[in-house]
């Protein structure tokens, strides 16, 4: 489990102040100063994440930019998010990546199970956004220069060569360029607008991004649908294998799923991960204690008072959403794994409230969030069904 020290809260109380990535800072792991952080993006907060972040990502990536241009980015990935979701190939692009990649593990004596899940969100993403197959060489190019990327994302951040920091640019540099040519030969060949196959087909069909900022969003996609899934399965498998009795209820559900649909005839859809109730639960519980996302980068725009609270204009602001998370106050047992806490009563419906937040919130939470529970379920429900678990 992701483990809080909570000693400093004892010590310096829920909010404090500090000096962090060269600013004066003040750390929230205060429930209601996160939320009343999160709901006035752009008001009295405003995204401020720091400079080496900016150079890796570029300036036009939705995670970075801010005001109108952060509105008109994440309105276009919210749009295809949805896209994506109608699609009827959607969940059997999911499911047949699953079972290609579970069936190359048969003649394998050993499996690092964070890598392979990797190649499994990595492979999904880049089939949605630019229609391609692991098999394509395109693809393959993009992930050695991805993977270059990622070790650099969070490093320090010196520009020489050789550096950790240096590579992710140069990566980065060259997934555009890729990128670009990609785009070049999909207009070269006579694209569609009304014939819609990929996000790339949407970035192409509109007129209001320039092509900079399409290219960044396709990096955008690309990091948010692999980083966020991979660790989400892997944390949730994790867990399982932790956790005899929820992992028992996970099969007897998924082998009802199947029974059903083998009885039926019927192929795999949205419609059943809309029945994965207790999968759900297992994808927020291992959300709540593996904390994925574990606080952004704020500040305060004016003079910001709150509650006994006063926020210096221009000083920057963590929430951080780990210790709400794993704080007791919030979360009964919070140090312990327990799916059970988020099932629907009778009579009741599912609420996610403020003290829950894996994919930030306000303005800027994550736009691909349900599109990562759905793959995260829909591999857990191969993956459940395949293969046994042994405790140690």
């Amino acid at each position: 489990m992701n483990v809080f020290d909570f000693s400093l809260l004892i010590r310096y109380g829920k909010v404090f102040k500090s000096h962090l990535f060269f600013s004066p800072t003040i750390v929230s792991c205060d429930l209601e100063l996160n939320h009343f952080i999160l709901q006035n993006e752009e008001k009295l907060f405003q995204c401020c994440y720091p400079k080496p972040i900016h150079g890796i990502l570029g300036k036009s990536s939705m995670i970075v930019v801010v005001g109108e241009t952060h509105r008109r980015l994440r309105n276009q990935a919210l749009a295809l998010a949805n896209i994506t979701r109608s699609r009827t190939s959607y969940v059997t692009d999911i499911e047949r990546i699953a079972l290609q990649l579970m069936d190359s593990w048969k003649h394998k004596e050993r499996i690092v199970f964070c890598e392979e899940v990797r190649k499994f969100a990595f492979s999904v993403i880049v089939k949605q956004v630019l229609g391609l197959s692991m098999q394509e060489a395109e693809s393959a190019k993009i992930l050695e220069d991805f993977l270059t990327f990622m070790k650099g994302l969070i490093s320090f951040p010196l520009y020489i060569p050789g550096t950790s920091y240096a590579r992710a640019v140069q990566a980065r540099a060259r997934i555009s360029l890729t990128v670009q040519a990609i785009i070049k030969e999909r207009r070269k060949n006579g694209f569609d607008s009304n014939k819609i196959g990929d996000f790339l087909d949407v970035l192409l069909s509109t007129n209001s991004l320039s092509d900079e900022e399409k290219v960044s969003f396709v990096l955008d996609s690309l990091l948010g649908g692999y980083e966020t899934t991979s660790l989400l399965i892997a944390m949730a498998v994790y867990f399982l294998g932790q956790c005899p009795p929820a992992l028992n209820q996970v099969k007897l559900e998924h082998q009802y799923i199947r029974a059903n649909l083998q009885e039926a005839g019927q192929d795999m859809s949205l419609e059943e991960f809309k029945k994965m109730e207790f999968t759900q639960c297992v994808i927020h519980e291992a959300l709540r204690c593996g904390n994925i996302v574990k606080f952004v980068h704020r500040k305060a725009l004016s003079n910001v008072r709150f509650k006994e609270y006063v926020i210096p204009s221009g000083w920057q602001v963590l929430p951080i959403f780990s210790a709400v998370h794993l704080d007791p106050s919030s979360h009964a047992d919070a140090q312990m794994f327990n799916p059970w806490r988020w099932e629907v009563r009778k009579g009741q419906t599912q609420i996610i409230s403020k003290s829950f937040t894996p994919f930030g919130g306000g303005a800027r939470l994550c736009p691909g969030f349900e599109l990562a529970k759905v793959e995260a379920a829909i591999f857990l429900h191969h993956f459940v069904l395949n293969y046994r678990y042994f405790y140690i």
